[in-house]
């Protein structure tokens, strides 16, 4: 596929993969995105997946047609990028491999082999002219490994970004861009906003008309969007108001609370209420909105003296990815020593700039008029 006259996309799409990184459902598949750049000196970007070393391999000699390529830049070494670097050497075994001395090291540990003879070591700043096409190394630790780098050709204006503005999702499905890209950062980058917003201030000296992820689709229009959401997302911010309740009910006596709570907040004129099953709804979603909407209610049970396990491990995702500056109401079931509330309150100290709501629900066992009036009083509260 031709992005330009002389840059080509040789990538691939997966649909038979069920988990992505053994945890994330992408029930659209995955993209392993790979570019060529023709010029006097031809460079590929990153490998793709080992299940399909195969097909990366012909669409190069089809891009390639007859040529001999000069170098491959390896800009992250998680193996979905890497896995074929050793099948891509023994067909060019001629090729230099330009990558971060981090990156060396891991292809040291990953592969056995970190092709002394063959590589080019490079740091931030440093550039490597191919013709026309003149390519820039922008460092990138931490986002989210800490050998990743992006490169920026300054001929065609084009940022080949890494795993940075990648989406779940093969290039073949027609979906909305925001909703599984959100869901992707959130799930695999959200721990490092600082880190994101270092290469936001890095990108923005850069004149860039073009995004090229190793996941996720081509970007070339309307870049201010996809840059300003990554900004919003790095910095922590809420991307819009709503309410997202999160919940966990063993005999549906919480989860009749929830529901009166969010018929509460929708008759008192609540943009967006989003109610979320944490036994049986998917996680990563869940964490997606929780760090969309400026207002959060965690309702669970008491259980073993802690609270349920899918909320335990639903604040758990919270708080490792810095949740922080959000509204927060909460809702408690116990039957004879309820303690849930307690325990989620102690749990979300670390987070910064949270507000606890004053009022919190508690039920013992089932829903009475005190609780009821309870529920009514967060509603209230939230708005």
């Amino acid at each position: 596929m031709k992005l330009t006259s002389d840059v080509l996309y040789v990538g691939v799409n997966d649909h038979d993969i069920d988990l992505f990184e053994g945890q994330y459902t992408v029930p659209n598949g995955m993209a392993y995105n790979s570019y060529i750049i023709l010029d006097e000196k031809i460079s590929i970007f990153d490998t793709v997946d080992a299940r399909f070393g195969k097909l990366w391999l012909q669409n190069i000699q089809a891009a390639l047609n007859g040529a001999t390529p000069d170098y491959l830049i390896i800009q992250h070494m998680e193996p979905d990028h890497s896995a074929n670097i050793a099948n891509f050497m023994d067909a060019y075994p001629q090729t230099k491999i330009v990558a971060t001395a981090k990156a060396f090291a891991m292809m040291k540990q990953f592969f056995g082999n970190d092709y002394v003879d063959y590589r080019i070591e490079v740091k931030d700043g440093d550039t490597l002219s191919l013709g026309k096409h003149t390519l820039t190394f922008v460092t990138a630790p931490m986002v989210h490994w800490p050998e990743v780098m992006l490169s920026y050709d300054s001929y065609n204006k084009t940022l080949f970004s890494a795993d940075a503005f990648g989406k779940f999702g093969a290039l073949d499905a027609e979906e909305d861009w925001a909703c599984e890209a959100r869901r992707y950062y959130f799930g695999i980058v959200g721990k490092y906003g600082q880190q994101v917003q270092a290469l936001l201030k890095k990108a923005s000296g850069l004149d860039i008309q073009t995004i090229c992820p190793l996941h996720g689709p081509i970007l070339n229009e309307n870049l201010s969007y996809y840059i300003g959401l990554y900004d919003t997302w790095s910095s922590y911010r809420p991307e819009s108001e709503g309410v997202l309740i999160a919940y966990t009910s063993v005999y549906g006596n919480t989860k009749k609370a929830v529901f009166a709570l969010a018929d509460e907040l929708k008759a008192l004129g609540c943009p967006k209420v989003t109610v979320t099953d944490l036994a049986r709804d998917d996680m990563a979603e869940a964490v997606e909105v929780a760090f969309r909407y400026d207002r959060l209610v965690l309702a669970t049970t008491t259980y073993n003296n802690d609270i349920f396990p899918y909320m335990k491990s639903f604040i758990d995702h919270l708080t490792e990815r810095n949740y922080q500056n959000r509204k927060v109401g909460l809702i408690e079931n116990g039957s004879w020593a309820p303690t849930a509330a307690k325990t989620m309150t102690r749990m979300l100290e670390v987070c910064k700039g949270l507000t606890l709501c004053n009022t919190v629900v508690q039920i013992k066992s089932a829903l009475n008029e005190e609780s009821i009036a309870s529920v009514k009083a967060l509603a209230q509260e939230l708005v």
